[in-house]
């Protein structure tokens, strides 16, 4: 029994092909090292789960996991072209300050939420002015190279 189990193991069914829902443990960091992300939070682990394929992830993340086995690690840099896109100065954008909520002063690095006709999206603040902010419309991993550490914890 032990051996059938082994050979089934190794079988290409328990690989990751298109369409698998998987229960992955990442950490995701910058070439300086700094991690930015990661599904292990002090000692609870909370895998990222998804459908293999999909683009429910970046498209970089989702051709690393590929003919993984169950328990296997790797470690994988995505360009940033491949993971958010390089940082697009186009969408950054003066605004003026007063159309801020007055309650809260505007600082360098803070993230406010536009409403983009029915969506809302986040934006950070790049530049405060006297009378003026700017906004950067860039997810905020843009024009950034990632280094991914995963392993696979599961295919359902």
């Amino acid at each position: 029994m032990a051996k059938k189990s082994k050979e089934n193991s190794t079988s290409s069914s328990n690989v990751v092909k298109k369409g698998d829902k998987l229960k992955v443990d990442y950490e995701g960091r910058f070439e300086s090292g700094e991690v930015f992300d990661s599904s292990k939070h002090g000692e609870h682990s909370h895998p990222l789960e998804f459908e293999a394929g999909s683009g429910q992830v970046i498209a970089g993340f989702d051709d690393a996991v590929m003919g993984m086995k169950v328990g296997e690690s790797k470690e994988f840099k995505i360009n940033a072209k491949e993971a958010y896109g390089e940082h697009n100065p186009q969408l950054v954008r003066e605004i003026p300050r007063n159309v801020l909520p007055q309650d809260q002063e505007p600082k360098v690095g803070m993230m406010l939420i536009m409403n983009a006709g029915d969506k809302q999206m986040p934006v950070r603040i790049s530049e405060v002015a006297k009378d003026t902010i700017k906004i950067d419309l860039n997810h905020p991993l843009a024009g950034k190279n990632l280094i991914f550490k995963i392993t696979l914890v599961a295919i359902n």
